[in-house]
Parts: C-alpha cells; structure tokens; sequence
C-alpha cells in the first residue's frame, strides 16, 4: 500500500515541512555535550559525546561511568544502536546504518571483518581508550571520509605534553543483571617533552535476562582490551606520536542471529608527525600513517540441533594515511586534508555435512577485495557579523579489485561480463550558515554527498540475513549512492534555559537496498528466498527533534528531548529500520561531591514498518533509571563510588533496533568504584 504524498514531503513542499517540524520536535541528551553556542558558526550539527570513563572530573557527568561504549554512543542524539545481542552494536545515525556512515578511530579507517555485520568497528575499542566522540551529521562527517548519514571519529585520550607526571588508576564494576565484571585500569606519565599512556580493560558477563526474569541464551561475551599511546618532542614546535591497541573477544553469543562468534581480534596501530607552523601562513600541521588488521571467526557449535555445521572466518586489512593543515585568514579558517586508505577484505564458508562420508563444502562469501581510496577535503569557515559560513567540499577517487580468481569465477555465474576492477570518483559538497539574533540562533545547511557500494553490496556472496530470512547477493555494477540533504535548526538560549528545534532531509539518489530475485535459488537451508543489492530510483528520509534543559538551581537540572523520524522509498513503501516517535529525559543532581540522576527513555508505537524486510510492530514502551554517586578525597587522590539501577519497573520490551525483536535487559543493579592517582 502506497503513502499518500502528504504523509511525506515531497521535494516541492520541503522548505515548508521542514519549518513545520520545528514545532513537532531532537534531543539534547545528558551525556551528548553539544559545541556552546558560539562554536555554531562553525561547526554546526556536530556533537561531542565525552567518555573518558578513567578520568575523575568526567565521572560525576556519567550515569554510568564503566558502561560500554556502544551505551555512551547510544546517548547522542543522532545515533541509535542495531542490536544483536549484548556486544558489539551497530551505530546508526539518521536512520542510515554503518554502510552509509564514515566511521574512524583517532582519524584511521577501519574495516569490520564480519560479513554479519556482527563486528563493526566500535567493537574494537573501549571507553579506557577515548576521550570522546566527535560526531557529524550528514555531510558534516565528510572530514572523516564519504559518507551519506554522517561520520565518527573515536578520539583516542592523550596526556599531550600536559606537566602531570605520574598518574594512574584503578576501577571496577559489577551489574546484577548479566553478573558483569569489569576490571581496569591505566599507568600514564607526561611533562613538557615526552609522554604515554597506557591503559586495560576487561568484560565478563554471562547470559542476561529480559524484563519479568526471561533469559536471553547466548547473551554472553568475554573481552578484554589493552592500548598504549605516546609522544615526544623534536622542538618546540614538532613532535612524534604512536599509538597501539589490542582487542580480542572470545565467546560472544548472539541471540538474535543463527551463529555465535569464538574470536573477534583487532590490531590497530599508527606513527604520526605533528607540527605547529608549516610554510607561510599554514599551521598545525598534523600527519599519521597507520595500519591495522582484524580477524573475526563465526561458527555454531555451541548450538543445539544444527541442521549443517559451518565455519565462517573472516580478515580485514587496511593501511592508510592522512595529512592535514589549517590556514587562518582575517575573516577565513581554512582546513586542508590529504587521506588515502588500502583496504583487504576476505570471508569465507565451510559447511560439514552431516554425513561424513559427503564432502565440505566451500565459498568465498567476500572473495578478496581490495579496496583503494584516495581522497582530499576541504573546508573553510567565514566569520561575518553576527553570523558565519562553511563552505566544504570532498573529492575521492575509489576502487574495488577482486583479487581471487575463485571468488571472481564465482560471481560471474551472475554477472558473466563483470570486471575485475570498478573505480569510481565520489564526490560531495556543504554548506552550513549560522545567524545569532539576540538570543535566538539559526542554522540552516543544503549538502550533496556520494557513496560506493560496501564490499557487501558489491561482491557479497550468498551472505544470510536473519532479520528478513533471505541469502543476499552483491551487484559489482551497482551505481554509485547519491544524497542531497537540508537541515534547519533554530536554539533559543538563555544562561539557565535553551531549546532547540531541529530537522533534516534526506533525499538519495539510486538507494541500494536489497530486493527478492525469484529465479534464485536459496544456500541458506531454510531461507525463504535470495534478494541481490539493487539500486532504487531514489529514497527520502525525515528526522525531526525537539530539545530542552533549564537549571532549576545551581543543583538541580532538568532536560528532555522527542524525536519524529520517517523513510520510504521510490514507492512510498516504508524503509526498514526507522525509528519510531522516540522520548526522552532527565533530572540530574550535582552537589558537594554528590549527583544523582533519575531518567526515562521510551518511544512510541512503530506504526511505519515493512513486513518484506522482516519487520514486525513493536510495542510502545518507556523504561525508568536512577543512579546516585559520591566523590571521595583521600589525600591528593580521588575515589569515586557510584551505583544505579536500569530499568526499575522490570519492563519486558524491544525496540525496532532490536534484531528480530530480540528483548533488551530487565532490571540491572549495577556499582562502579574507581580510584584515580594523581
């Protein structure tokens, strides 16, 4: 059944809708600490979301200081968590997941190893590695790399030449729920020349249990991460930097999927060179090379009643590099990028049957591809009076190889004319304009933006997906992605109260989503069907919000949020994976070393769902939090304790991120104690 065109707006009635969605309601939640006002001229829909979960100032602004970095990621406004299981969640941002999004560690590109889906790359860091996480929306990510949604750049936490010397410290925490334990800690020095920091974390937890005592099976995971960061001073105005992480995790079950995973391994390492004056006018020159390597192994063997076994391991390689410098004139701020990445991505499957006298059987489901991407960005922020303009532009060139012979053979029993290569040029463009009007503050933005095809898209082979039950197949001659987007937002701010109102549209051009191929034949035993990535004709997509806080003293602090979010396609047909209304809100207590916070989270009813993706309604629910906390001065050092409870009323729920409806966690008790050196 097709949507009438005034359920969404079409292009001719954008302006007009989006400034009708002022009114309707995004977000400003506790933890997403947005740029202050003035910051808006230049760097507009754009948050910062602080972790930094070791050090002691940041802890009493955290609900949960020894959360997962996919809850602190969940806590911005434009990000919203794909949900699996409890480890490794998927970000989405505007209703486009990570396919769409630029997503980087402390400036490095990263390629999950999973064809699932099951690893992206914020599972390969913790909050004991980061300081913060700088998002942008839409093209506002595009420093990051080509995106469509936006981008993420996990900032690593650096001592940087600060005179502290020895400091260090030591936390743990517990949750009743999964019976989590969490242990960590970190070692740093640092003075004028010379710097490092070094810091682990582990995480055990068993199967947790939903709302009303339901356990959750193959809930569990095990991870533990360690990583070490330094730097050092040519001259006053040089130094070097390095920089090593190592993640691994071991039995981590998915509820949701068909398969759990033995090994998920990444390392991560980089050298960078920074210096403050360049030639002429240029300054903070910075510049990194880095490389980094991931292993991720699927299998079910600890599953009951398989039908067929299968081993499904998979490996990502990249090296990269990126250069950048900024150039300050009188009413111009220029920032100038070099980057480029090479990339190896290569999965396979074995399946055993049953009867040992039959023989396995094998696939490449990513035969090797090898991925390059040179790209070069820039942008430059125009200070006028009373307002500011950002101009920004992005140009890359791109290519996809298929290395092995067999993986190529393969898809051409499809695509019998393929290429072995297909390069591309995408490019994308911005601009963002600020206007302060006493107390009220404008923002507006028109972007265009492209992107390739993932290695899924392209050259996926036979890859299931347990959310609509179909194999999926990749199209090498698929288009290149093309999205136009405009935002408005309009902040009214006084020093103990503000209010923004907030919207964007998404319009893409040749939308990849896959759809049901009949002639096919499934691999998958019990699939219902085999669906081939294809380019629609277009997409739209819709975000609205409306956000608030007011200091009702020097104590006491309120703040709230509510959200609208629609998707169809060029049939009017809903998109899969569209946030329903979704709420919420705080108030938070700070006082003389103490806080405390008591929050709800809740959203409505998913109206807007398409069964052909294997969707299903979910449930309107809304959840209750509270958590209490006390900082402790024992001589120059600091312990801080807290404690809190999730989901106090036990509510049994799911939301339309959760994969194939699986519940989220019941009641959780949790405590967190950590004990900073200075």
């Amino acid at each position: 059944m097709k949507l009438s065109i005034d359920v969404f707006p079409s292009r001719g009635m954008l302006v007009g809708s989006l400034v009708g969605a002022l009114l309707c309601g995004n977000l400003s939640p506790l933890h997403a600490q947005e740029y202050p006002i003035d910051s808006l001229k230049l760097i507009n829909l754009s948050e910062v979301v602080v972790i930094s979960a070791g050090k002691q100032l940041d802890h009493q602004k955290q609900h949960k200081p020894l959360s997962t970095l996919d809850e602190f990621l969940e806590t911005a406004r434009s990000i919203k968590m794909v949900k699996r299981g409890a480890y490794a969640w998927e970000p989405t941002m505007n209703d486009m997941a990570s396919e769409r999004l630029a997503i980087t560690i402390d400036g490095m590109q990263i390629f999950g190893a999973c064809t699932d889906k099951m690893d992206p790359i914020t599972s390969y860091v913790d909050v004991s590695n980061l300081s913060e996480a700088q998002i942008g929306s839409g093209q506002q990510g595009a420093a990051f790399g080509n995106t469509i949604g936006g981008g993420i750049n996990l900032k690593l936490d650096k001592s940087n030449f600060k005179p502290t010397g020895w400091t260090g410290s030591l936390e743990t925490g517990y949750e009743t729920n999964n019976k989590m334990r969490v242990f960590g800690g970190e070692l740093n020095y640092s003075d004028e020349n010379f710097y490092f920091n070094t810091d682990v974390i582990y995480r055990k937890a068993d199967n947790y249990k939903a709302g009303g005592g339901q356990e959750v099976k193959y809930s569990q995971y095990e991870k533990y991460n360690f990583s070490v960061n330094s730097g050092y001073k040519l001259a006053d105005d040089k130094s070097i930097t390095a920089s090593l992480i190592y993640d691994e995790a071991r039995d981590v079950g998915y509820p949701a999927l068909t398969m759990d995973v033995s090994l998920a391994r990444a390392v991560i390492g980089s050298v960078g060179y920074n210096q403050d004056t360049l030639f002429g006018e240029f300054n903070n020159w910075e510049s990194k090379v880095y490389y980094n390597s991931i292993k991720h192994v699927m299998d079910d063997t600890t599953r009951p009643d398989v039908v067929i076994h299968m081993d499904m391991p998979g490996w990502s390689e990249t090296a990269g590099f990126y250069t950048q410098a900024n150039l300050n004139k009188e009413k111009n701020h220029f920032m100038f990028k070099l980057d480029g990445y090479y990339n190896k991505s290569y999965a396979e499957m074995t399946m055993y049957p049953v009867n040992p006298n039959e023989q396995p059987m094998f696939m490449l489901t990513w035969p090797d591809v090898r991925t390059k991407n040179v790209g070069f960005y820039a942008e430059d922020h125009i200070d006028f009076n009373e307002s500011s303009l950002k101009l920004s532009t992005r140009l890359s060139y791109h290519s996809n190889t298929v290395e092995d012979d067999f993986g190529l053979n393969s898809l051409k029993i499809f695509y019998p004319n393929m290429e072995r290569t297909n390069s591309r040029f995408l490019k994308s463009f911005s601009s963002q304009y600020h206007k302060a009007l006493g107390d009220f503050h404008l923002n507006g933005g028109l972007s265009y933006g492209e992107r390739a095809p993932s290695v899924s898209e392209g050259y996926g082979f036979y890859l299931f997906n347990s959310f609509d039950n179909h194999d999926y197949i990749g199209d090498p001659n698929l288009k290149t992605e093309r999205s136009t987007d405009v935002n408005l937002s309009i902040t009214f701010k006084k020093p103990i109260f503000e209010i923004t109102a907030s919207a964007n549209y998404f319009h893409v051009f040749d939308y990849i989503i896959g759809q049901l191929e009949n002639s096919l034949s499934t691999m998958t035993i019990g699939a219902s069907g085999v669906k081939i990535y294809s380019n629609l004709d277009f997409a739209q997509l819709f975000n609205a919000s409306l956000s608030g806080r007011y200091s009702i003293s020097n104590a006491f602090k309120l703040s709230g949020n509510i959200s609208y979010h629609r998707g169809v396609d060029d049939d009017g047909e809903n998109l899969p994976l569209i946030s329903p209304v979704a709420y919420g809100g705080a108030l938070d207590f700070y006082k003389n070393q103490y806080s405390a916070s008591l929050s709800i989270e809740g959203a409505g009813e998913q109206s807007n769902y398409n069964p052909a993706y294997g969707e299903t309604k979910t449930a309107a629910y809304a959840t209750l939090s509270a958590s209490f906390g006390k900082r402790f001065f024992i001589n120059d050092n600091d312990l801080f304790v807290k404690a809190g409870i999730q989901n106090i009323l036990d509510t049994n729920y799911s939301s339309y991120t959760d994969w194939n409806n699986i519940p989220r966690m019941g009641r959780n008790v949790y405590a967190t104690i950590s004990y900073a050196i200075n």
